[in-house]
């Protein structure tokens, strides 16, 4: 009997070890889903704050957060001086404090301010592992830190055109660090090797699309044993093998450019969305796939209510979205089915976050709607921060951080 009992409780612990940490865009799983517990449903600027801290110069990158510890990324100007410093952030999880504050990159100053008014020098999430903090600027540079704030490689080689700033963060898999490259021209995916930040393979887009220019995170999946990148693009989606980067498949969505939203995978498909000019949802099945599989294996599309920005969550049997304008969306995640659609209020750029029976929507003006995860829609709270949001939130037991403009949160009882 002894021995049952010690691995549930190894289990127990390592399943409550998942619910402290947030390591990338989007958490654990980079899908918007939180196994956390005792979430706040409601709080305003006043209410519910177990604290907030300034967080200096600027940025859109969200938090991650690994043994007590939050790591962020900002573009803050230099002192007395007109150029940006790129620098990456650790503080307390508990108390908000500053453990330390790296600089990290120091990049041409065009071109850490040439972007989109919604954008910043600092919009990528960073990834975190047990060991390593990994900061990524897009254009401007790439790097490594210990956990002590300590530059371990900057990756400084890979350039490209960005056309309103940088944006897509990267994804961890197997000792790789994968990301997309889509400036104005020639767009590619790259994989560095995680452990030195030497490029391991460069894969060229080969889109048709008029405007290359993207912002996607990829996501890692694994089918027949392989792993596979997928990563959104202008003009189409791309699965790229993980071991050499070759294109193993693609679903063309003919002149979408602009993608930002990172795909999901859940009940054998992928959802994503086209972006601009009209989005469309595309529900894809990606099992099989070889070479151009646009005209088989799109399972289902939705034309109404996409987002050009946020990703899509999948809890249970329903998928949920919203579009930049507010418009909420819960539909069948096999077939697409529409439940229900409903208009939250203002704009959106955050990824929602689900956790406990619940779908956290963070809008662009600082107000956070709490729907319940149903076929049937219900509003459980609407919590308004005061102060415009658009990094997407994290979530460990029993609190929530949000990245305001000017401010990170943690929500919940102190």
């Amino acid at each position: 009997m002894q021995v049952p009992t010690l691995l549930l409780l190894l289990a127990a612990l390592s399943a409550h070890a998942a619910e402290t940490e947030w390591p990338q865009f989007r958490g654990p799983t980079g899908q918007g889903l939180s196994a956390a517990v005792r979430l706040p449903l409601e709080w305003n600027a006043t209410t519910n704050v177990a604290w907030k801290v300034a967080v200096p110069g600027n940025g859109w990158s969200s938090p991650v957060i690994a043994q007590d510890r939050i790591y962020l990324t900002a573009a803050v100007p230099e002192e007395g001086g007109t150029d940006i410093v790129l620098r990456a952030l650790c503080l307390d999880a508990t108390s908000g404090s500053v453990l330390w504050n790296t600089e990290v990159f120091r990049p041409d100053p065009a071109s850490a301010t040439r972007m989109h008014k919604k954008n910043s020098a600092a919009s990528p999430t960073p990834i975190v592992t047990a060991d390593r903090l990994f900061v990524h600027f897009g254009h401007m540079g790439t790097a490594a830190l210990d956990l002590a704030g300590q530059v371990l490689w900057r990756q400084e080689a890979l350039k490209y055109p960005p056309v309103h700033g940088t944006g897509g963060s990267p994804v961890l898999i197997e000792g790789a660090l994968v990301f997309s490259c889509d400036g104005a021209s020639e767009p590619f995916v790259v994989a560095l090797d995680a452990a030195t930040g030497a490029i391991r393979w460069k894969t060229a887009r080969n889109t048709t699309a008029r405007k290359p220019f993207s912002f996607s995170t990829p996501l890692a999946i694994t089918l027949d044993g392989a792993t596979q990148i997928i990563s959104p693009g202008s003009g189409f989606v791309g699965a790229y093998d993980l071991k050499d980067g070759h294109e193993r498949w693609r679903v063309g969505y003919g002149e979408g450019y602009s993608v930002v939203p990172r795909p999901v995978y859940a009940h054998d498909l992928l959802y994503l969305s086209s972006s601009f000019d009209k989005p469309v949802f595309h529900a894809i099945r990606p099992a099989g796939a070889s070479g151009d599989v646009t005209a088989t294996h799109i399972a289902w599309t939705a034309n109404k209510g996409a987002p050009h920005t946020a990703s899509a969550v999948v809890v249970g049997d329903e998928v949920y979205w919203v579009s930049d304008a507010g418009i909420a969306t819960c539909a069948d995640a096999r077939t697409g089915t529409i439940h229900w659609t409903e208009r939250l209020g203002g704009n959106f750029s955050a990824s929602p976050l689900a956790a406990e029976g619940r779908i956290y929507f963070q809008n662009e003006e600082g107000i956070g709607y709490v729907v319940k995860a149903a076929k049937t829609y219900e509003l459980l709270a609407t919590n308004d921060l005061a102060e415009r949001t658009l990094a997407s939130p994290a979530a460990i037991d029993g609190a929530l951080f949000l990245r305001s403009e000017a401010h990170l949160w943690r929500i919940g009882k102190k």
